[in-house]
């Protein structure tokens, strides 16, 4: 078997076959196939794309390359939850708990991100003492406790996957459904969970900027999980605007923690139930969504949500207090302010600007070497559709730095006043399952 024949078949638009596009991912972990053979196949898939049946041979070749977490002494259907990513997404920290005081076995893998903010990790390490390094024995253990655990990404995992997206980020091919669904799959299941939920975004904040590109995203990732046999669905959801207010790690943590309380905000807390509410029907711990969400309504409401957390917290060394003294998280040296100019409606905000804005004041990252600060951040005052009288608060910037003329600047072309009330953006646009 030859690479150059590989890429000369898939150039004229041929499907490869099972063997051949493992050959290819073997070539890939083993750096035993050139880097520009392997740029010029992700061109030829970039133009030529790849059926379902390639798509699904793709993402368990890279399964296979590294490591695969076994999650059988588990008991129970383990549900896993990804979200695409955006702009104060702070689902994660309220799904596991909320899912997990239900019954449902939350075995979570995170990493740290890149970006407007940081990962869940990051996000979790807000907490005084909260760790993740625990060892695979120790992970199993703490979810047949507790239902919920969460360990950093193994370095090993997908390490094909890896190389791939270092090739696919200089070579312009990153924009592939095949390439993205397969890559994100792949993790997913090489984490071990029975069945995925997925959280695709779509609008200014998100990967995908249009629901068409989104609705085409969701329905390859569903379509692989299904086919090798991973229970798999997927919400299309909003991110024209960022979710929730709060963006910034240790601000969205306390977020999370008011939205676990039954206070958070609406648009958060409601994407919070629809997730939660099928991550507990395909764990079979409810047979359909409106028994699934009174199940989570009523965890919320009778505090069992929230113990889960304290629990969660305590279990992984980090101060549980916090849930009842969130004022203990970390806490930005300055509050500032940022008036409205006028009179007249929240129109439009550029959630991926705002997001760049929190970045700047260090909330996330701009290169993996730089170093979040965990106490920064903003807070949305006002949401799309919202009223505002000039003076009014739109935005409070928590940060650590004096002088952030930038800052200021970058929020005030993010978000547009109107005289016209506008419509609020629709939340969710379409499940989608096989």
């Amino acid at each position: 078997m030859r690479i150059v024949d590989i890429i000369e078949r898939k150039r004229d638009g041929q499907q490869l076959s099972t063997e051949e596009i493992q050959f290819v991912i073997d070539g890939v972990t083993t750096a035993s196939i050139p880097d520009y053979q392997i740029s010029a196949l992700l061109m030829a898939i970039y133009f030529q794309g790849m059926n379902e049946r390639e798509r699904a041979d793709l993402t368990m070749a890279m399964v296979r390359s590294g490591d695969q977490i076994d999650l059988s002494e588990i008991k129970g259907i383990k549900v896993d939850k990804h979200s695409t990513g955006g702009v104060g997404d702070t689902t994660t920290l309220v799904l596991g708990p909320l899912v997990a005081s239900v019954g449902v076995p939350v075995a979570k893998m995170s990493g740290r991100g890149l970006g407007h903010t940081g990962g869940t990790i990051d996000k979790l390490e807000s907490i005084d003492g909260f760790h993740v390094e625990i060892d695979n024995r120790q992970f199993i253990q703490l979810v047949n406790e507790n239902k919920l655990a969460v360990i950093g990404q193994s370095g090993n995992l997908t390490p094909a996957d890896k190389k791939l997206y270092a090739l696919r980020d200089v070579t312009a091919t990153v924009n592939s459904i095949p390439l993205i669904a397969s890559s994100i799959m792949s993790k997913k299941i090489a984490a071990g969970a029975d069945a995925i939920v997925l959280d695709v975004k779509t609008g200014a904040g998100a990967f995908m900027k249009t629901l068409e590109d989104s609705r085409e995203l969701a329905k390859a990732m569903v379509k692989i999980g299904n086919n090798v046999r991973r229970k798999t669905m997927a919400i299309i959801s909003d991110m024209s605007q960022p979710l929730g207010y709060a963006i910034g790690n240790a601000l969205e943590v306390k977020e999370a923690i008011d939205t676990l309380k039954g206070e958070g905000p609406e648009d958060l807390t409601e994407l919070c139930l629809i997730l939660g509410s099928h991550m507990v029907v395909l764990s079979e711990k409810a047979d359909n969504l409106n028994e699934a969400r009174s199940l989570l309504e009523q965890a919320m409401k009778d505090g069992s949500a929230l113990q889960t957390l304290k629990t969660f917290l305590q279990a992984q060394g980090g101060d549980s207090s916090i849930v009842d003294y969130p004022e203990k998280l970390p806490q930005a040296k300055y509050k500032i302010e940022i008036p409205a100019l006028g009179d007249g409606y929240v129109s439009s905000m550029m959630a991926d600007h705002i997001g760049t804005a929190a970045m700047w004041l260090g909330a996330g990252r701009a290169t993996k070497d730089s170093v979040i600060d965990l106490a920064v951040g903003l807070h949305l005052n006002k949401k799309i559709g919202d009223q505002v009288k000039k003076g009014d608060s739109l935005v409070t910037i928590y940060s650590n730095q004096e002088d952030i003329k930038q800052v200021k600047e970058k929020l005030y072309q993010s978000i547009t006043i109107s005289k016209e009330k506008p419509p609020v953006p629709t939340l969710i646009y379409e499940e989608i399952t096989e």
